[in-house]
């Protein structure tokens, strides 16, 4: 997708794509920003709560986590009565939210999973504690088809107790961890190094599979993450095989960046919408 042009789904109907999220009320990131991306891309968002935030562009102030029990019944509800093409997770919550989130996505094997694990907010909140990040690593890695961490949750996600310091590990290594845990993809992106440019880099079982090279952005964003990963989900659900809908998401969430604005006093936002703006009305 070129900066200038509008995404169209040659299908009867738009393809479902599930997000398992937390809510954001700035609509920056979480749930919300899952819904824009996914609508702004053709398809449409279906959603289960897994928590409640207080936040505004700068932070997240309290998380109340969902009961597992409701985001059992919200998910399941849905899909006895709707056929998805794509799940998306982000913000869980809690342990117990991942592993009944664990138990519905092995119902659905042949779903394409793409798994965000948000750790931190971008000031640097905890999103996820321990418990947590382990039974993400036990329960929801194996099943993932892509995860997409930034190189912070990389490491945290793939560090042992025989590393000493996280910051020693290099990138490949935390690939190669990730993906022997049992992701059949996992994209390490470079918002987070220091670096002229932002490299992502793509790998799979058989090593690096694409590394895409991005300009750096000035100021910081609140929703990037987000929008990369349901972004992947939405191409994913139009039929775009893995390495090509990687490249696709990436194409537009950098677009929705240098297009973003700042309706607070924190981070912008990300414009999932940048497109129809461009586009300039009929004489």
């Amino acid at each position: 997708m070129t900066s200038g042009s509008l995404p169209v789904a040659a299908f009867e109907q738009p393809p479902l794509v599930l997000t398992f999220a937390a809510s954001d009320p700035t609509s920056g990131a979480g749930l919300q920003a899952d819904l824009l991306t996914i609508a702004s891309l053709g398809c449409h968002g279906t959603s289960v709560l897994t928590g409640i935030t207080v936040q505004d562009s700068a932070g997240v102030d309290e998380v109340m986590a969902l009961d597992a029990d409701w985001v059992d019944d919200q998910a399941r509800t849905l899909l006895e009565d709707m056929s998805v093409s794509a799940f998306k997770l982000g913000v869980l919550c809690s342990a117990e939210n991942v592993r009944v989130i664990a138990e519905i996505m092995s119902d659905y094997p042949d779903i394409p999973l793409v798994f965000d694990p948000v750790l931190a907010s971008g000031r640097g909140d905890s999103l996820s504690d321990e418990e947590v990040i382990e039974a993400m690593r036990e329960l929801l890695l194996p099943q993932a088809t892509i995860v997409t961490p930034n190189s912070l949750e990389a490491r945290r996600l793939a560090a042992t107790d025989q590393d000493e310091e996280l910051e020693s590990l290099t990138l490949d290594v935390c690939a190669q961890r990730l993906l022997q845990i049992g992701a059949e993809y996992v994209l390490i992106t470079g918002t987070h190094e220091v670096s002229t440019s932002v490299t992502n880099r793509l790998f799979n079982a058989a090593g690096l599979v694409r590394a895409d090279e991005w300009q750096r952005l000035p100021g910081s964003y609140h929703g990037s993450g987000c929008t990369l990963a349901s972004a992947i989900a939405a191409m994913l659900a139009l039929g775009a095989d893995l390495p090509d809908a990687v490249q696709q998401a990436q194409e537009y969430t950098w677009n929705t960046l240098a297009h973003a604005f700042r309706p607070g006093m924190g981070q912008a936002i990300p414009d999932r919408f940048f497109w129809s703006r461009q586009m300039a009305p009929n004489d």
